[in-house]
């Protein structure tokens, strides 16, 4: 294929030249190019249309890639600094979901914070494994839980040195980061795999001053949101290996479950966003940077508010801070962070991330300015004023230790009944609740629901949070291990 050059966009490039061919199609999509549904077309754009191709000869095939597509995942390997780089179009679930499945089987032990996303105990559900999780530490004040201390770390290797991985969230939603680098040296010692959630990590491959990447930090495989900081479309993500392991049987894994039919708009995505990040990802990143600290730094003026950042750094359960996220405490104006969030959705037409019990984050992206920015303060300065109350009776706490009773798989396919939520404290939990986003499950299978769990439900549900996972879509009743 000749020299790697950053430059290119294979994909890209291969599909262009495609569409400047005017080829007559006989194959699906059966939309051909477009023709076939004006209403969408007109809606998406004839451009957008007839670019959503088929797999064939001259756009290669992501299931078994040899020409671009291939070219593209190189390209990507090397600008991430990876032993190699798949292209996903199932979202950073589907990449958790194949690290996972790629090393554990049935039975096998795998370490991992209870703080992760539904998509890593999803995988367990599917391959069997048995969680050992190491409770994060907790910052009360704020309400938000931490990362991984290595003390506990070292205690759940030695307790378990038959534990096949470790998984690791670099950074959480909240912009936390564990120890990564020690993390990996330590389980690598036991001769564990290290897989590291990097939904919201994209930018450390790229930015200045920010924290440790997984590839940099030696670990095994890396799960790389591309459409969050990268700027790629929805759905579209990296899966990075690390040089010692074997690409082709990950490929294996993938193919289980991923589609035949990968869309060209999501891997060209990819292929176009990983070209900007190498050729200009620095300047990029420190001009999010910048944005993030004077968003910080005005919220802060306003009183009461917390954004926070890497003053938080304690140089274990908080080892370094993601300074582009703009994470604010909103418990001192006595609103839940879902709260501020309904609010700034609902009547200043403004849309940040995410709002849970005591906090917001607003995602800053290179694609923000400064006047959405002041929109933003000024919003929020309002908020406080016309809505801040005393904090007496705020929930602080936003993770509640597990007890398993069961594995997430045996308790997902066991025969279940359905028990109000208000009834079923002592009983064995066989679906998850969770509040959606971030998608960290409250309550997964296989867990002992506690009065406390029930408690954080309720006034979860009393203060609006759009809460998800069982198959009462009211989330009244919960199904329970007979």
């Amino acid at each position: 294929m000749g020299e790697l050059s950053q430059n290119r966009a294979p994909i890209a490039e291969a599909l262009e030249q495609f569409r400047r061919m005017r080829v007559v199609p006989f194959d699906v999509p059966g939309h051909k190019r477009g023709r076939g549904n004006r209403e969408l077309t007109e809606f998406l754009g004839e451009r957008c249309m007839s670019l959503d191709v088929n797999s064939m000869k001259p756009l290669d095939n992501l299931t078994h890639p040899t020409t671009v597509i291939r070219e593209a995942e190189e390209l990507a390997a090397e600008a991430f600094g990876a032993g190699y780089a798949f292209f996903m179009v199932a979202g950073t679930t589907s990449c958790v979901q194949t690290m996972i499945l790629a090393t554990c089987q049935k039975g096998d032990k795998i370490i991992l914070p209870r703080n992760v996303h539904r998509s890593a105990i999803n995988a367990l559900i599917l391959c069997g494994a048995v969680p050992i999780y190491v409770n994060p530490a907790m910052n009360h004040e704020l309400g938000i839980s931490l990362g991984m201390s290595i003390e506990n770390v070292e205690r759940a290797i030695t307790e378990n040195p038959d534990a096949k991985a470790i998984f690791v969230n670099n950074p959480t939603y909240y912009g936390i980061c564990s120890n990564l680098k020690a993390i990996t040296e330590l389980a690598h010692r036991y001769g564990m795999k290290v897989l590291v959630d990097e939904a919201h990590g994209t930018h450390f491959y790229f930015g200045n001053q920010l924290p440790i990447s997984a590839m940099a930090a030696g670990a095994d495989m890396a799960s790389v949101s591309m459409h969050k900081s990268g700027g790629s479309l929805t759905q579209s993500s990296f899966l990075l290996t690390g040089k010692n392991i074997n690409k082709d049987a990950v490929r294996q894994i993938i193919n289980l479950t991923q589609t035949t039919s990968g869309s060209y708009l999501l891997l060209a995505s990819l292929d176009l966003s990983r070209k900007r990040l190498a050729l200009d990802g620095e300047r990029i990143f420190d001009k999010v940077n910048e944005m993030a600290q004077y968003a910080r730094n005005e919220i802060n003026d306003i009183g009461r508010y917390y954004a926070y950042s890497r003053e938080l750094i304690n140089n274990d359960t908080i080892f370094d801070y993601d300074k582009t996220k703009l994470s604010i405490n909103t418990l001192n104006i006595g609103l839940a962070g879902i709260e501020v969030y309904d609010i700034l959705r609902d009547e200043y037409d403004i849309q940040i991330e995410f709002g849970d019990i005591g906090n917001i984050l607003a995602y800053i992206s290179v694609g923000d300015s400064y006047k959405d920015i002041e929109r933003l303060v000024g919003a929020l300065s309002e908020i406080a004023r016309r809505y801040g109350r005393d904090k007496a009776g705020m929930m602080r706490h936003e993770y509640i230790s597990p007890r398993v009773a069961v594995t997430p798989q045996k308790a997902f396919y066991a025969d279940k009944q359905p028990l109000p939520i208000a009834e079923s404290s002592g009983r064995i939990s066989g679906e998850f609740v969770m509040s959606y986003p971030p998608g960290i499950p409250i309550l997964a299978p296989g867990e002992e629901i506690t009065p406390e769990i029930i408690e954080y439900i309720n006034y979860a549900k009393e203060k609006g949070c759009f809460l998800t996972g069982t198959q009462d879509l009211k989330v009244e009743t919960i199904r329970v291990l007979k």
